[in-house]
């Protein structure tokens, strides 16, 4: 089934609003004694507005954007300015989780893409992006209504920038990974055009639809169970419902603790989980978390200030449990080495509930693209995250670590889940792509607040398309070169890289 019946069969089953909805009108301030009524911003008609984004193709036409961007730079210094105040043994396991492919490699240098994007025509619409929007950064997740929901899940990179780098990660990635995968770029063309051509399909509606319509859309796996255009794509999305449904804390605690004595203690496997205090660390002595004593003096502050971030009846909820334990754990591939550590709650009745709190440093877009954010990069993640997003974690809220370290917190597991690439065929290929590309168009029309001024840029989206196509194809090319360079400067000693394997091993009998 292409992306265009798709869409027809979800417009048979949901009308779109007729009438365009009104641009959103900024508040206005109460009067007072002290203070004058503020002035009203004159709502601008929809179709204006559709036609100033439509002259922005005249400073940036749509073909621009298959410019490559500013692509002479040391790919080795970018990875060790992104390696910076991570865990120093964990560093190698992040190069060796790269080397696995040009795509793993993609996925674990964010910083090169956005060097490499400062460099291209930029069409004038600023936003909060993602950031790191490729392929794999999507997934599933219960909402607070245990509604099990498709979206974006990282958000480490998110700060305001260019929409079309959010594009453009994400193109690039379906090529990779299309590639990894032995289909070639003909399944990696049809990938990317399925992607922009729903994602401006999709735009144009959420551009007719009323704000708060809009920012109470969900993209339900029921949705895209009805939605699947072949059997063998509906037996996959049921088989991730029955993944997802497996995921909870309840189902996770056996598997990542085990309880001694009165309490419960969370196993150690390194070099993915360990104690930082404990026999199997992997914190050098010359680190400054680990002079702090034991765990609970190290994360005591962590947890006050995180609390205090929270909703007055998510913080009163979490005072039923009691901390059993806590850990770190390696995380995802770009993200090794970051400080990521767990705790292990337990209420009255014997029920876990584990989070994870997770070091934030410097977006890489903000390295790269100006722009104003909260000075706590743990704020910036958590507010990203809360205006992208469809529905967010229950317990995402932002701390201080200690060293002034900012951090942010969420649950560890509940119903997430990540596609399962490697089972995918090429149908499933081309509906996936154009879910993320479904995905995205929400996401930036909720966030930016500019989806007429998008939508009178995007225009159908066959131009952009073809733009996107020659961007993904082209600089997968480039990220496969960029690839062997790591790979040489990881041969030379110039990089360090090690396996999970290799590393797991110091720590056998």
């Amino acid at each position: 089934m292409t992306v265009k019946s798709l869409r027809k069969k979800e417009s048979a089953s949901k009308a779109t609003p007729a009438a365009p909805a009104a641009a959103p009108v900024a508040p206005v301030a109460p009067a007072s004694s002290s203070q004058s009524a503020a002035p009203t911003v004159p709502s601008v008609p929809f179709e204006a507005r559709v036609a100033a984004g439509r002259q922005l193709r005249e400073k940036t036409p749509r073909s621009s954007h298959s410019h490559l961007g500013n692509t002479d730079r040391d790919i080795v210094e970018l990875l060790r300015t992104s390696s910076e105040g991570r865990v120093a043994a964990l560093v190698p396991l992040r190069y060796g989780r790269m080397l696995a492919s040009p795509f793993a490699f993609y996925r674990g240098s964010a910083i090169v893409q956005a060097h490499d994007l400062a460099g291209t025509p930029n069409s004038g619409l600023t936003m909060q992006i993602c950031g790191d929007c490729h392929l794999a950064n999507f997934g599933g997740f219960a909402t607070p209504e245990r509604t099990l929901i498709f979206d974006l899940n990282d958000f480490d990179e998110t700060a305001p920038g260019p929409w079309e780098w959010d594009l453009k990660r994400l193109c690039a990635s379906l090529v990779l990974a299309a590639r990894q995968f032995g289909f070639g770029d003909t399944l990696g063309v049809e990938m990317v055009r399925a992607a922009v051509d729903t994602y401006a399909r999709r735009l144009d509606e959420y551009a007719h639809m009323p704000t708060i319509e809009l920012w109470h859309e969900q993209i339900t796996f029921e949705r895209m169970l009805n939605l699947a255009g072949t059997d063998r794509v509906r037996e996959g999305v049921k088989r991730g419902i029955a993944r997802a449904s497996g995921r909870t804390h309840e189902n996770v605690l056996p598997k990542f603790a085990q309880q001694i004595g009165d309490h419960w203690q969370i196993r150690d496997t390194p070099p993915t989980v360990f104690h930082v205090h404990g026999a199997t660390t992997l914190f050098g002595p010359e680190d400054d978390w680990l002079g702090l004593g034991d765990w609970r003096t190290l994360f005591a502050p962590v947890y006050k200030s995180y609390v205090s971030s929270l909703p007055p009846d998510r913080a009163r909820m979490l005072e039923s449990y009691t901390q059993q334990d806590m850990a770190f754990k390696v995380v995802g591939v770009g993200s090794v080495g970051t400080r990521c550590l767990v705790l292990l709650m337990m209420d009255a009745h014997e029920q876990p509930l584990f989070l994870q709190f997770k070091e934030a440093s410097r977006s890489v877009v903000s390295r790269f693209f100006r722009s104003v954010t909260p000075k706590h990069d743990g704020r910036r993640v958590v507010e990203g995250q809360r205006l992208m997003q469809a529905a967010s974690d229950a317990f995402l809220g932002w701390g201080s670590g200690p060293f002034g370290r900012c951090i942010y917190g969420r649950q560890l597991r509940d119903m997430k889940i990540s596609a399962q690439f490697e089972l995918f065929r090429a149908d499933g290929f081309r509906e996936y792509a154009g879910l993320c590309g479904w995905v995205l168009a929400r996401a930036h029309a909720k966030a930016g607040g500019c989806a007429p001024e998008l939508v009178g840029y995007v225009g159908k989206g066959i131009r952009l398309g073809e733009a996107m196509i020659h961007y993904a194809t082209d600089y997968a090319d480039q990220v496969e070169r960029d690839y062997e360079v790591f790979r040489k400067a990881c041969r030379d000693g110039r990089l360090e890289a090690r396996t999970d394997a290799d590393m797991a091993a110091d720590f056998m009998a």
